[in-house]
């Protein structure tokens, strides 16, 4: 029997030594993924790879360009390359790689395309109306497209779902409120407002137009908003108090409606970050823009300057085609490059990890955001997630953040030790009312705002998450907390209180039970939990459960909507590391699905020195948006490579 298979089919006591071949193969493994991520670090100290998401992107920033009448000839062939680059062979465009057709982006896709000069008897157009037309055309788009449609002129204004803008001046302690809306949602729904109270129509010519697209005539189709599972649902009514609010739009209070558009206005340009974009993410970078051309701002005018100038940055070239990201993700990059590099064995003071730290501390904002609406007393120290995004620091990031200063070393002790105190109070402050935590607001859960016609893609809300709930905890051990601290006592009942009958937990921002599970179980072992609880073996035993035959995991987007891909999916690097880390926290010693999973990890190390996954194992809106973190398929395997070969050494000294 071979060393490998010793070690196998002995979980408790592996007879295996730090120097046998099996150990060898991982540091080697291991000092191949650290020399080429060190390699891709910034001058500057940070890390940073492309972040993808569907056609979307890359249509609408095609639709953007063509309504601010900003078209950039070469960018714009580079992003309708890779738009036909992306379709599929039934002619429809997907959510993510290897998903069904998604009809509001394949009409995105086919419009932009439109607008780029193709035409309606080009092979890639009739396949694509093919589809569209077989799924109920047009007609059937989903709402956020139907804005950017309307604003070209292809859809009727009315075929929107009703926003009235006077909305924004509710004040915060109403039921209703804007900050009762996530913060993606909010800065998208202050422009939406404006472009729907100002109707702006780009004049398109017939040829780039898509009436093909309708099934029944233009005046004959009849837009209807989200239609709800039964007949009495909130979604009806919410349907019916659509038609409510259309009707006063049309008979709206002229004084209310111009005070209302000055104040929303005045929100957007406030909200405008230092290089000009808005909430750091897509959406709100284009519509935002777009709703002050509405208003009658032009191109030179400095803060719609600025905005086109930061509409750019979501550009990732590849050569002879382009992506459009939903984001940039540097600050979530580094924390996790550098975790990983501090996981798996390299020293705080080494010169990249010094200039992370360095990094981190020049990024920190003192500044307060959107968050402070409802935590007024809690003074700031967090991190966003992008570049620039002050209105809205990221509770995730700063966690990991933190849990990189701890280790990292920093020459000016007073300034690092502010910097993590800081930090550790603002996400510890960042704790909702139930115990858990959420990304960039506190208690911003009511569900019930899914509902609205608006929200079809049912994610208006930022709810705490298993995800974020772990991390919190794990931070907070890394930073010197124990786990009889009131937050986190909080933060472990909620975990106990959310884990599934299964024994996992639900990931919000990643891909899905896996991610929920691997983060939960590494911030309550973290923390010094008791791990042999029942709960805590359930969890485990569910995270064995899922592994394939080859030894990977893997868990399909579909996991999202569909209880029978519950950590069902093809293997992948990002979520195998995740088992692995989620096996590594929820028992002691090294148990036959471990080494397999390892082993997979092993073996499939690519030649740069990291794994290929072109699998989306990040998730935006679930059930609705995916994402493929170009750097996951990096950092986690070696974070988990990293803390297995600590527990080998442990092994060794027992």
């Amino acid at each position: 029997m071979s060393q490998v298979s010793e070690a196998v089919s002995q979980p408790l006591a592996p007879a295996i030594g730090p120097h046998d071949e099996f150990a060898a193969k991982v540091d080697y493994t291991i000092e191949r993924a650290q020399r080429s991520l060190l390699a891709q670090q910034h001058p500057e100290g940070y890390w940073q790879a492309a972040l993808e998401a569907n056609a979307e992107m890359n249509a609408e920033f095609i639709i953007f360009n063509h309504f601010m009448d900003t078209v950039d000839a070469e960018l714009e062939g580079k992003l309708k390359k890779l738009l036909l680059d992306l379709q599929n062979a039934d002619g429809s465009w997907s959510l993510f790689a290897g998903g069904a057709g998604h009809l509001s982006t394949s009409i995105e896709a086919y419009f932009a395309l439109k607008l780029t000069g193709m035409r309606a008897g080009d092979e890639p157009m009739i396949n694509a109306r093919r589809w569209i037309l077989s799924q109920g055309g047009i007609e059937k788009c989903g709402t956020l497209a139907r804005f950017y449609l309307a604003a070209m002129g292809q859809v009727p204004w009315d075929a929107t779902a009703a926003l009235p803008v006077e909305a924004s001046l509710l004040p915060n302690w109403f039921f209703f409120n804007m900050y009762e809306l996530s913060s993606w949602a909010r800065g998208t729904a202050f422009a939406l407002m404006i472009l729907q109270a100002t109707r702006p129509a780009v004049k398109v010519s017939h040829q780039d137009g898509i009436l093909e697209l309708y099934i029944q005539p233009p005046h004959f189709t009849r837009f209807k908003q989200p239609r709800p599972k039964s007949i009495i649902s909130l979604r009806s009514v919410f349907n019916l108090v659509d038609k409510v609010l259309r009707a006063y739009d049309h008979h709206h209070l002229k004084g209310l409606r111009a005070r209302a558009l000055r104040y929303a206005e005045n929100w957007i340009v406030e909200h405008q970050d230092a290089n000009g974009s808005w909430g750091g993410i897509e959406p709100c970078y284009l519509l935002s823009a777009m709703a002050l051309k509405a208003l009658g701002y032009r191109n030179d005018h400095p803060v719609l300057k600025k905005a086109i100038d930061a509409s750019k940055e979501l550009v990732w070239d590849l050569g002879d085609s382009a992506l459009y990201m939903p984001c940039v993700s540097p600050n979530w990059d580094t924390a996790l490059a550098a975790k990983a590099l501090l996981d798996s064995g390299t020293p705080g003071d080494h010169p990249a990890l010094r200039k992370a730290a360095q990094w981190f501390v020049d990024h920190q904002i003192f500044k307060r955001g959107d968050w402070s609406i409802k935590r007024p007393n809690l003074d700031p120290g967090g991190w966003s997630f992008q570049f620039y995004n002050d209105w809205y620091p990221d509770v995730d990031d700063s966690a990991v953040i933190l849990m990189v200063m701890a280790e990292a070393a920093y020459d000016d002790r007073e300034k690092r030790e502010r910097c993590i105190s800081a930090g550790a109070n603002w996400v510890m402050g960042m704790q909702s009312k139930d115990g858990g935590f959420a990304a960039f607001d506190v208690d911003n859960d009511s569900h019930w705002l899914n509902n609205i016609p608006l929200a079809d893609v049912e994610a208006v809300t930022d709810p705490s998450c298993a995800d974020l709930t772990g991390r919190v905890l794990e931070m907070m051990a890394a930073v010197g907390y124990k786990p009889d601290h009131p937050v986190a006592s909080r933060a472990i009942d909620w975990l106990r209180r959310n884990q599934g009958s299964d024994g996992a937990w639900w990931g919000r921002w990643g891909v899905a039970y896996i991610y929920g599970t691997f983060s939960a179980l590494s911030g309550l072992r973290a923390i010094g939990y008791d791990m042999n609880q029942p709960w805590i073996k359930r969890a485990v035993d569910w995270l064995k459960s899922r592994q394939n035959s080859d030894g990977g995991w893997g868990e399909s987007p579909l996991a999202d909507q569909d209880p029978a891909w519950r950590g069902r999916g093809v293997s992948t690097a990002s979520q195998t590391a995740w088992a692995i880390i989620g096996l590594l926290a929820g028992e002691d010693g090294i148990s036959e699905s471990l080494m397999r999973g390892v082993q997979w990890l092993s073996e499939r190390q690519n030649d740069s020195g990291a794994w290929d996954e072109n699998e989306f194992t990040g998730t935006g809106f679930p059930g609705h948006f995916y994402l493929r973190y170009w750097l996951y398929a990096h950092y986690f395997p070696l974070m988990a490579l990293g803390r297995f070969r600590r527990r080998l050494a442990e092994a060794a000294q027992r």
